[in-house]
């Protein structure tokens, strides 16, 4: 029987907790392999310590015109083999998907974070996502 992901992952990295400094920087791929970005950041729910979207930081051009997407934790899988996560998106529905500027992600946890939440969760709902709350 082949071992899952998450025994793949547990045997190399030893047990299954990962600092985030470790996940900044991963690549993330589409499910046909192709490079979309890499995360950039992580939203944490402060009192259950959930993560809740892993900020992926998708187009421009050093820093340029770089766009910053919320994506739900739930849609994301690390694939061993690729060394990065795997979401079930392609680039177009990437370019759909909601997006923020620097700035903006900022207020992704303040006092308007529901609101943001709707429009999140109403995109990638389509593809399983759940809102946390």
């Amino acid at each position: 029987m082949e071992p899952t992901a998450r025994e793949q992952t547990q045997h190399i990295s030893g047990h299954d907790l990962i600092l985030s400094s470790r996940v900044v920087g991963t690549r993330v791929y589409n499910r046909e392999g192709d490079h979309l970005g890499h995360i950039d950041d992580l939203s944490i729910e402060k009192v259950g310590g959930q993560t809740i979207y892993a900020i992926m930081s998708f187009g421009g051009f050093l820093g340029i015109g770089e766009r910053f997407h919320p994506v739900p934790w739930s849609l994301l899988d690390y694939d061993v083999e690729k060394g990065g996560f795997v979401i079930p998106l392609d680039k177009s529905a990437l370019d759909g998907a909601p997006h923020y500027e620097a700035a903006e992600i900022a207020e992704l946890g303040g006092p308007k974070h529901l609101a943001y939440g709707d429009s999140i969760y109403g995109y990638y709902g389509a593809y399983g996502a759940v809102p946390y709350w």
